[in-house]
């Protein structure tokens, strides 16, 4: 072994560099040390050049190089040849003549010493063609069929392809320093692809006969719903077909069409035979479609998963789209089935078919809300069974009907982790969920048209369902969680239309909560007005003066009590408690008729009714006792128990402290009250479950004939009884006499609304004037046309309006 100086010293024999003879001294030179000698040597060595401007010769001095033998030349050639047709011959050992080594120098030695490149690649390209019409032809004679000949053929591919790389390694020379400089010819590899591809791949027989195969493997896995023993194979066959550049013509066309072919006529069948329902029917097309995308997830190549999964979910559910929204929508969702009917709503969106679920989702809100609502039997569940049934479809709105957006890339940076090769991999980041809007607008549009099925009920109830929360409280609820309750049945106002029947009811029932001291938080009676004010029903910011009569009837109660104290004549005034009321802010009507009083309560409302006058002149009381209250001590063979009871009560019970039995008649007499208001006050006191009064006959129902005892055998474990509930509670006369007084207050509206009109348009046809007054009214309740017909009649018999001479579907206003 030498070393790398000997290796790039020049030889001693040679004097390539210093031949050229001395040249003489410039005579201008003088005397000079020998770096300045050896300086201008040099200098006159470059001027006598450029002056003689002439070649300067070189000779290499020393043994000249030996040239290749001929014989080493054509050996090597050889070597190359057999080697290349050692690799391209099927069935062959696969041993080669010699060394990688051996012949890659062959290789170069050929090309780049003995000019044979051309030969070699002629060479190559002869081998290439008789290699291929051997495997081919090997092919063509296999005696297996269907999906075993894709064994061969996938085992043909990796052989030719294994030895043309193998060919390309050890012919590189021959790619570098021969192919390279001719740029029309095809390097070793791709001559060797596009051989086999063209003759081969592309023959009418091995296409028909991969595609054959393809078909078999897809038709034996879908209808077994196995996996084929020879499924292996078709990975490999992919990797294959997509070297030789048919994967897309050949395996995705072959694979895509056979699956639309084969799951359409599947669909069709299952739809012919009427033998699944549509909830069936969605089932089984998830579950296909689940089998297909793990299917080609295993064979497939990525690109083309989605391809294959989108042509099975099209072929399954196209022309089936009304069906299944019709009939599978309505079972799942009635099986509450959040998370199947999300599936369907990802299949629906992959076929194009979300407005068909849409318009299917939004009917059958609309008839369910409407079956509810109908649902007079069950009136008193109406708002519960609204909210569960609001409560699922919000929830599939926000989780189910949902799109799906990768998040964008930077957007939630993950924090650095420590590099280790035991490190898991980061989870993929959470996609961003968007809620449909379109689905989110059918349910609204759902809700409103299901409630439109039962004019003014659906109104009533959401305000008497409102008033048992508040008088129920909370419950040991905390106040988020009460306050959510709240909203969510607040939620359901904005679909009703009589906007007037829920105020009106509303107002009513919180006059009661109020003035009975029923209500459980008056921070949450006046959240909740804020939110109807604000949100819903500007009208709602006079319930505020409920409360501050309340207050100025505290401080004026307080006052008088303390002007009796003074004057040393307190009496029974202590135990009394007036409120004062400005009827504008309540919603009750002044009473004809009342009950009679006991005499010593009669002088001490006489005694506050002066107090009053002399504070406020000019101000009239009127006294209502319908809903007072009071409490009284009894004394039952139990013992002695407070009774808290209405006014009624308590005047009708205070008649038995002097007779023990009294007849209807005679308590009639005594209190005034009309026939309905004590057959209910009686009712309560005698067939209710405390019963502190016997009724003879006994029954039910409190009859003119009837007469009363005092039952000295009363008892009940706690010392103060309640008995006061007939007041909080809605009668039917109280909600009748809500409902005419609604109906009065539209016909007064409809009539402004009508002139309004009239006065600022002066004339218009009936349509022109209907719209414009349901227009006028809507955002207090929707009129129907029959009743603003009548009203435009009332307003013409009135001579507010006219009709046209010429036109009698014309009106004009009457100054």
């Amino acid at each position: 072994m030498q070393d790398v100086f000997t290796l790039l010293t020049l030889p001693q024999a040679s004097k390539a560099f210093s031949a050229l003879p001395a040249q003489p001294q410039s005579a201008l030179a003088g005397v000079s040390t020998s770096r300045d000698s050896s300086r201008s040597r040099i200098a006159g060595v470059v001027e006598s050049a450029a002056e003689r401007r002439g070649p300067i010769v070189l000779r290499v001095v020393g043994h000249p190089v030996s040239t290749t033998s001929d014989t080493v030349i054509e050996a090597d050639y050889a070597l190359v040849r057999r080697t290349i047709r050692m690799l391209l011959t099927p069935g062959e050992d696969g041993t080669l003549p010699a060394t990688y080594d051996r012949i890659t120098r062959a290789c170069r030695a050929s090309v780049a010493g003995a000019g044979k490149g051309e030969g070699l690649y002629d060479a190559v390209k002869m081998e290439l063609e008789r290699c291929v019409r051997v495997v081919e032809s090997s092919l063509v004679n296999d005696s297996r069929k269907s999906v075993e000949w894709l064994v061969p053929f996938t085992e043909a591919c990796a052989w030719f392809e294994r030895q043309v790389g193998l060919l390309q390694s050890l012919l590189a020379y021959l790619d570098t320093l021969y192919v390279a400089e001719r740029p029309p010819l095809l390097g070793i590899k791709k001559l060797a692809y596009t051989m086999f591809s063209d003759s081969l791949i592309k023959s009418a027989r091995v296409v028909q006969a991969v595609t054959d195969g393809i078909s078999d493997w897809l038709e034996w896995e879908r209808t077994n719903r196995t996996a084929h023993a020879l499924r292996s194979y078709i990975p490999r066959l992919v990797h294959h077909m997509r070297s030789q550049g048919h994967y897309e013509d050949i395996i995705q066309s072959t694979y895509v069409a056979k699956t639309h072919a084969f799951y359409t006529q599947e669909s069709d069948k299952l739809a012919s035979n009427n033998s699944m329902s549509a909830k069936d029917f969605l089932a089984h097309a998830q579950a296909r479609s689940k089998e297909e995308l793990e299917r080609a997830q295993e064979v497939l190549l990525p690109e083309s998963v989605v391809i294959v999964h989108d042509a099975t979910d099209n072929a399954l559910l196209t022309g089936r789209l009304q069906w299944l929204a019709k009939d599978a929508l309505e079972s799942l969702i009635s099986a509450r089935n959040d998370v199947q009917l999300k599936k369907m709503y990802k299949l629906f969106a992959k076929v194009g078919g979300l407005k068909v679920l849409n318009a299917a989702f939004k009917l059958y809100v609309q008839n369910a809300v409407k079956a509810i609502v109908t649902d007079a039997e069950k009136d008193e569940e109406m708002i519960p069974r609204l909210l569960d049934f609001k409560a699922f479809t919000d929830k599939l709105i926000s989780q189910a009907f949902v799109d799906e957006v990768p998040p964008r890339a930077g957007t939630h940076p993950s924090p650095p982790q420590p590099s280790s090769s035991k490190t898991p991999a980061p989870a993929p980041p959470t996609p961003i969920v968007h809620p449909n809007q379109d689905f989110r607008n059918a349910l609204r549009d759902g809700f409103s048209a299901g409630f439109k099925a039962r004019r003014n009920k659906p109104a009533e109830m959401i305000a008497k369902h409102l008033d048992k929360a508040m008088r129920r409280g909370q419950k040991g609820k905390r106040d988020e969680d009460f306050e959510a309750e709240l909203d969510e049945v607040l939620a359901l106002y904005p679909f009703t239309d009589e906007k007037d029947v829920f105020r009106a009811f509303y107002q009513r029932a919180l006059a009661k909560r109020l003035l009975l001291g029923r209500s459980a938080s008056d921070d949450f009676e006046r959240a909740v007005l804020k939110k109807l004010k604000e949100k819903h029903d500007p009208e709602f910011g006079t319930s505020d003066n409920m409360f501050t009569d309340l207050a100025l009837s505290r401080d004026l109660m307080q006052d008088f009590l303390e002007y009796k104290r003074k004057k040393g004549d307190i009496g029974t005034v202590q135990k009394l408690n007036v409120m004062v009321l400005q009827r504008s802010n309540w919603p009750f009507t002044a009473r004809k008729n009342d009950v009679d009083l006991p005499r010593w309560m009669q002088e001490d409302l006489a005694d506050y009714t002066q107090f009053y006058k002399r504070k406020h002149q000019g101000r009239k009381l009127d006294w209502d006792h319908a809903l007072g209250t009071a409490t009284l001590r009894a004394r039952f063979d139990a013992g002695e128990k407070e009774l808290s009871v209405s006014l009624y009560q308590a005047v009708i019970l205070m008649l038995f402290n002097e007779e023990a039995t009294m007849s209807y008649a005679d308590i009639k007499e005594q209190t005034r009250l009309d026939d309905g208001e004590l057959q209910r006050t009686l009712q309560s006191l005698a067939c209710g479950k405390k019963r502190v009064l016997r009724k003879q006959p006994l029954g039910k129902d409190v009859n003119p004939t009837d007469v009363f005892h005092f039952n000295a055998e009363f008892t009940d474990p706690r010392y103060q009884v309640h008995i006061n509930s007939i007041q909080s509670k809605e009668t039917p006369e109280e909600t009748k006499r809500t409902q005419n007084s609604i109906e009065a207050d539209r016909k007064h509206a409809l009539d402004a609304a009508i002139v309004r009109v009239m006065k600022a348009k002066k004339e218009l046809n009936y349509e022109q004037l209907k719209t414009a007054t349901i227009e006028a009214v809507r955002k207090h309740f929707v009129p129907e046309v029959g009743m603003i017909k009548q009203r435009i009649q009332g307003l013409v018999e009135q001579e507010y309006l006219r009709r046209d001479e010429d036109d009698m579907n014309k009106y004009i206003y009457v100054a």
